[in-house]
């Protein structure tokens, strides 16, 4: 198949992919929510239209507060981030933003109308908690990462040649990774240009992303080990694996493009609570699709051949 006739373009696209997304990570960074550095978040909404942003900036000056961020959210909504308020900090502030003039007034009336501010949201997370949210993403991770190499080294455990199961994982290892960091790339790129924020439900996302693309990995695997059990007939093990994503490629394309179908219908109609959070997952499953298929089982012909000397 020409996916591995040309895998030298396909590694080549997924190392740009790759060290681009790293590139962002380190120049940036991840712009963290409260659940993981600690703070307050404010959500306000105002039904008659949100006032302009540098309004809002100029009215929460004089309070004092270190505010971290003030980013629109929704149609008429803003997400105010600051440092851990008090009841009587909080009271300033939604005082401050409830006061905000949005229109001018009539003609025949000398004072300005405002806008009735209604607060959709406040939460609070200390220091603490949200060091203990970032180290227990970050096991979980890891923990879903040596549970699928132990997987797969088990389920595999009875192919030896050409390629031993041993290195099957470590394949899938290296297309875990690539799918992990090609959203948290895009992520950082996003936090730094648009405000958008890496929170648990992005870890959510990325623990699904690992799950499904390592289901489409497997299947192409699974696709090689039977026909290596069938018999090559001396057919070159390029080609085994050349047949076996020719007759996978249809099934893992359409799988993932019916989650991908719900998942868009979810960012655009879903409202923002869940909007990053399918956006993470259609970074990630399109990733996962696509490293399942060029990047995986090429790999494993690479690895052939490296044994090979050639």
């Amino acid at each position: 198949m020409f996916i591995v006739r040309y895998r030298t373009f396909f590694y080549t696209l997924s190392a740009i992919l790759v060290v681009g997304s790293i590139v962002a990570i380190a120049a940036w960074g991840l712009n963290l929510s409260i659940d993981f550095k600690g703070g307050s978040l404010l959500q306000v909404l105002y039904p008659d239209g949100r006032p302009a942003q540098t309004a809002v900036q100029s009215a929460v000056a004089p309070l004092g507060l270190s505010v971290t961020s003030i980013v629109p959210s929704g149609t008429n909504e803003y997400d105010i981030r600051t440092e851990t308020l008090t009841d009587a900090q909080e009271n300033a502030l939604t005082g401050a933003l409830s006061a905000l003039s949005l229109a001018p007034a009539p003609v025949a009336s000398s004072t300005a109308t405002t806008s009735t501010m209604q607060i959709v949201g406040f939460n609070t997370i200390g220091p603490v908690l949200g060091k203990e949210a970032a180290e227990k993403s970050l096991a979980a991770i890891i923990l879903v990462i040596a549970a699928i190499i132990l997987f797969i080294a088990w389920a595999f455990r009875k192919v030896s040649e050409p390629v031993s199961s041993w290195k099957y994982g470590i394949v899938a290892v290296v297309d875990l990774i690539h799918n992990i960091i090609i959203p948290t790339g895009v992520f950082a790129a996003l936090g730094h240009f648009y405000g958008y924020e890496v929170d648990t439900l992005f870890v959510t996302a990325l623990l699904v992303v690992l799950g499904f693309s390592v289901h489409d990995t497997i299947v192409v695997f699974d696709r090689i080990r039977e026909n290596l059990r069938l018999g090559t007939n001396g057919r070159p093990f390029a080609e085994t694996v050349g047949a076996s994503i020719k007759q996978t490629f249809v099934r893992s394309v359409n799988t993932s493009l019916v989650v991908l179908f719900a998942l868009v219908v979810l960012y655009f109609v879903g409202g923002i609570s869940t909007e990053h959070f399918s956006l993470a997952l259609i970074i990630g499953i399109a990733a996962g699709t696509y490293s399942s298929i060029c990047l995986g089982s090429p790999l494993l012909v690479t690895i052939e051949k490296w044994q090979r000397g050639k």
